[in-house]
C-alpha cells in the first residue's frame, strides 16, 4: 500500500484544476491524470494516456475530465474524455499530430474543443452527446503565429476564443453545418505573443496575458441577447495594460512595469479584481483603474511609441521564486502551480504564502538511506539533491548545485556525511543536517562520476565514471587522496556495491560485463558476462553472491568465487529492469523497471509475491528501508512513491550505533566537540533547509550558500547558526492516503 506520494507536473499551462466541488483538485503526474480529495489527500490514478500529458480541463458542471498528450514526431497525439465520478475513459480520439496544445469544454458540457500543437495546428469540437467530431479548421491565418491557447465563453456554448502568436479570434460553431467562423481581433500594429485568457462573466470583455509582461483587453461586442451567437461588430483592442510604479516619479506621469519573464497565468475574481501569475513568480492583486485609458498616453507620442499603458493598481502581492503555470481559487485560497513542480497557497485576505508540495523536476538517478536509520532518505536528481521525511513525505533539506546533474548519493555508515557524485566529474560531501560542504574531489573522472559507494568504516570512496574506469579514494579529514585507478570496463560504470567486510566490491557497467574488486590488492577477482547492459548490482548478505538486473529483462544470480551464472529469472516480460535492492537478512528482492511495475521476489524460491502499480514513468531505483517497513521508488518523472513494505518490519532487534559518552578525563572536550558534528539521526523532522552550493565560497558557510531552517525549539539541527532571512520556505503537510496499493501474487 502506498503511504505517500510526492510528485506533481508543473510544466503544463494549467495543468492544476480546481473541481467545482471545491473538494477535488487534478493534475497530470506523467501519463497519468491524478485527482485528489483536498480533505483527506486520498488520490486516484485515471490510466489511459501512452506518453506526458500536456494539457487537462474540468467541465464547468464537474462531469468531466479532458486531458491530451504530447507523442512522438510523425504520431497522433491523443485526447480523453473521463468520467468523474465514474473515474473511467468515456472516449478517446486521435485527430491532431505530435501534441495537443489545450482542451476545454463549452459552458454548457457540450463540445469539447481541442487545439495542436506547432505540427498541428488545427482546433477539432467534438460533440460529447453524439461522441462524434463536428467539425475542425486552421486556429491561425497563414501568415499569422501559432495558436497556443483556448478559451470558452461563460454564457454562449458554442462559441469560444483562441489566441497565440499574433493570432486572435472569436469563433462561432455552427452545429447544423458542422462548420467553424473565426473573426479576426483588430489589434492594429500591436504585435504579441498572447499565452492565457480569462473572459468576464458576462462575456463582455477578455483578457489576456501576454509574453511583453502585459494584459490585452479585448471588448468582444456581444449582444445583450443570449440567442445571438455572433458579435454585434468585430471585436476591438482597448488597451495593454501594465501595473502602475510602486514608486511614482512626478517628473515621469506616464511610467509603466510589465512582468518580467511575461504574464504566464489570469485569474479573474468575482469583484472584477485581477489575479496575476508572471513568469519571474510574481503573484499579483491587481485592479483596473476606474479612468479612461486615453488620458494616459503621452502627448505627442502616440500608441505605438509606449503601447502599455499604467491601467492596474496592485492590491497585494507575493513572491513564489518560479515561473507561475496555474493559479485556480478553492474556497478562500488560492492555489499556484508552478514550473519547478511546486504547489502553494496563498490566503486571499492576507496574501501569505504557504509551500505544500514540492519534488523532483526531472528524473531521479539514486535513492539512499542511511544505515539503520528508516526515517529520512535521500534522493539525486538535475540540480539538486534532497532529504525527505519517510513519515511526511516533506523535504527536510535541499542541496542546490544549479545546471548540473547528481549521479549517486550515499550516507556515510556513521551518519556524518552525505557523499553524492555529479555529471561535471566531481565527488563532494555535505553535511546531513545543513547541507554545507565538507570537501570537494574535483576531476574525480573525466566523463562524469556514474556511481559512488563509500565503505563502512568511511575510509574508502568507490566511484565510476562515465569512461568506464573504478577509482579507489582514501578519505581524511584534511585530504582525499586517489589510491588506484582500476581500468578494466569498456562503457560506463552503472552500479558500485561493496562487501559487508569491506575487503570487496562490485561493478556493473552497460559494456555487459560485472566485475568483482579486490580492495586490498586492488585487482580482478572474478568477471561476469552477459548479453545485456547491466543497469544494477548487489551483494547478498552472505556475500557469497551477487545479483544483477539489465536490458535483457533477466534476475542474474552469480557466485563470487568464480563468477559463474547460477540461475536467471524473468524479472519482466516486456521491458528492461533499471534497479533493485535485496534485503539485509537476504530473503527478499524488489525490482523496478520500464514497465512502471514494482515487484518483490522471494530470494531462494525466485518468485514474485507482491506487486506495485502506480508510477506513470520508468522506474529508476527501489530501496528497502533498514527497518523493512518501507519501500521507496523513483522514476524518471521526479515521482517518489512510499510503500508500506507488505512483510512487515524487521523481527530482529537492529543494533544501535553506541553513543559517546563525557568522561571526566582530558578527553571530555575532544568529545564534546564531536558530539557537535552533524549527524543525519538528529534531524528534525519539521526542518525546511535549503543550501544553494556556488563556485564561490563565502563566510561563514564554506559551501557558499545560503540556508536557513525554520525549526521548533527542540530541533538539534546547526542550519540556525548560518541562516539569512531569505534562504528558505516552510514546507508542512499531512502524509496523503491513496488508492494503489501492492498486489499479493497467489
Amino acid at each position: 500500500k502506498i503511504q505517500n506520494l510526492k510528485s506533481i507536473s508543473g510544466n503544463p499551462p494549467n495543468g492544476l484544476r480546481v473541481h467545482p466541488d471545491n473538494v477535488h483538485i487534478v493534475y497530470p503526474i506523467g501519463c497519468k491524470l491524478t485527482v485528489q480529495n483536498w480533505n483527506t489527500k486520498e488520490q486516484t490514478f485515471l490510466e489511459g494516456h501512452t506518453n506526458v500529458i500536456s494539457t487537462i480541463a474540468v467541465s464547468r458542471s464537474g462531469h468531466y475530465i479532458a486531458s491530451g498528450q504530447i507523442n512522438h514526431m510523425g504520431f497522433k497525439a491523443s485526447v480523453i474524455l473521463w468520467d468523474f465520478e465514474k473515474k473511467e475513459s468515456v472516449f478517446k480520439y486521435e485527430s491532431h499530430k505530435v501534441r495537443v496544445e489545450t482542451v476545454t469544454f463549452s459552458c454548457c458540457d457540450s463540445y469539447l474543443i481541442s487545439l495542436g500543437g506547432p505540427d498541428d495546428g488545427n482546433i477539432v469540437v467534438w460533440s460529447i452527446e453524439t461522441n462524434e467530431a463536428l467539425c475542425g479548421c486552421y486556429a491561425s491565418n497563414r501568415t499569422s503565429g501559432d495558436a497556443l491557447t483556448v478559451c470558452a465563453t461563460n454564457l454562449r456554448s458554442p462559441c469560444f476564443v483562441s489566441a497565440g502568436d499574433t493570432t486572435l479570434k472569436v469563433w462561432r460553431l455552427n452545429s447544423t453545418d458542422r462548420s467553424l467562423r473565426g473573426l479576426d481581433v483588430s489589434l492594429g500594429k500591436i504585435k504579441r505573443v498572447i499565452t492565457c485568457i480569462e473572459i468576464m462573466y458576462n462575456d463582455e470583455f477578455a483578457y489576456c496575458g501576454t509574453s511583453t509582461g502585459d494584459i490585452i483587453k479585448i471588448q468582444l461586442n456581444y449582444s445583450r441577447d443570449l440567442n445571438q451567437l455572433d458579435p454585434i461588430s468585430n471585436p476591438v483592442l482597448i488597451g495593454c495594460y501594465g501595473r502602475t510604479p510602486k514608486k511614482k516619479n512626478p517628473k515621469k506621469p506616464y511610467d509603466v512595469e510589465r512582468y518580467s519573464l511575461g504574464v504566464r497565468a489570469l485569474l479573474l475574481l468575482s469583484n472584477e479584481n485581477i489575479i496575476v501569475g508572471a513568469g519571474d513568480g510574481t503573484i499579483d492583486l491587481v485592479e483596473e483603474r476606474n479612468i479612461p485609458p486615453e488620458t494616459l498616453i503621452q502627448k505627442g507620442h502616440g500608441k505605438l511609441i509606449n503601447p502599455t499603458l499604467p491601467m492596474l493598481n496592485m492590491l497585494k502581492t507575493t513572491f513564489v521564486d518560479s515561473m507561475v503555470t496555474s493559479i485556480q481559487k478553492l474556497k478562500n485560497q488560492l492555489l499556484v502551480g508552478t514550473i519547478q513542480c511546486e504547489l502553494f497557497t496563498v490566503d486571499l485576505k492576507t496574501f501569505a504564502l504557504q509551500l505544500l508540495v514540492t519534488c523532483h523536476t526531472s528524473t531521479i538517478y539514486d535513492l539512499a538511506f542511511p544505515r539503520i536509520y528508516s526515517n529520512v532518505f535521500a534522493t539525486a536528481s538535475k540540480n539538486d539533491v534532497r532529504v525527505w521525511s519517510v513519515e511526511t513525505a516533506q523535504e527536510l533539506l535541499r542541496i542546490s548545485v544549479p545546471n548540473f546533474t547528481c549521479s549517486g548519493v550515499v550516507f556515510t555508515h556513521d551518519g556524518k556525511a552525505i557523499i553524492t557524485s555529479w555529471n561535471d566529474g566531481t565527488i563532494k560531501a555535505f553535511t546531513p543536517q545543513s547541507g554545507k560542504l565538507m570537501y570537494t574531489i574535483f576531476s574525480a573522472h573525466n566523463k562524469g562520476v556514474s556511481a559512488v559507494a563509500v565503505t563502512r568504516d568511511g575510509s574508502k570512496i568507490i566511484s565510476g565514471g562515465g569512461e568506464g574506469q573504478v577509482r579507489i579514494w582514501e578519505i581524511q579529514p584534511m585530504k582525499q587522496t586517489l589510491l588506484s585507478v582500476l581500468k578494466e570496463h569498456k562503457g560506463p560504470v552503472s552500479s558500485i556495491d561493496i562487501n559487508q567486510n569491506d575487503k570487496e566490491c562490485v561493478t556493473a557497467s552497460t559494456d555487459g560485463t560485472c566485475i568483482i574488486w579486490d580492495l586490498e590488492r586492488f585487482a580482478r577477482l572474478a568477471i561476469l558476462f552477459s548479453s545485456t547492459l547491466f543497469m544494477c548490482v548487489r551483494y547478498h548478505p552472505s556475500g557469497c553472491q551477487v545479483i544483477t538486473c539489465g536490458t535483457n529483462r533477466q534476475i542474474g544470480y552469480w557466485e563470487v568465487f568464480d563468477g559463474s551464472l547460477i540461475r536467471e529469472i524473468e524479472g519482466s516480460k516486456s521491458s528492461a529492469l533499471n534497479t533493485l535492492d535485496i534485503t539485509s537478512d537476504g530473503m527478499y528482492v524488489a525490482t523496478g523497471g520500464s514497465d512502471q511495475i514494482v515487484k518483490i521476489w522471494k530470494y531462494k524460491e525466485g518468485i514474485t509475491t507482491y506487486m506495485g502499480l502506480g508510477h506513470a514513468a520508468v522506474i529508476t531505483m527501489v530501496k528497502f528501508s533498514p527497518d523493512y517497513s518501507t519501500i521507496v521508488t523513483a522514476s524518471a518523472d521526479g515521482a517518489i512513491f512510499i510503500w508500506k513494505c507488505p512483510f512487515g518490519k524487521k523481527t530482529a532487534s537492529v543494533a544501535k550505533s553506541r553513543e559517546s559518552v563525557a568522561s571526566r578525563s582530558s578527553c571530555s572536550l575532544r568529545e564534546a566537540k564531536l558530539k557537535q558534528m552533524e549527524n543525519i539521526k538528529a534531524i528534525s523532522p519539521t526542518q525546511s533547509v535549503r543550501s544553494n552550493q556556488e563556485d564561490k565560497p563565502t563566510t561563514p558557510c564554506s559551501a557558499g550558500g545560503s540556508v536557513k531552517c525554520y525549526c521548533q525549539s527542540t530541533c538539534k539541527c546547526k542550519a540556525d547558526e548560518i541562516s539569512t532571512p531569505d534562504g528558505s520556505r516552510t514546507n508542512s503537510t499531512k502524509s496523503s492516503a491513496h488508492k494503489e496499493s501492492f498486489t499479493e501474487v497467489p
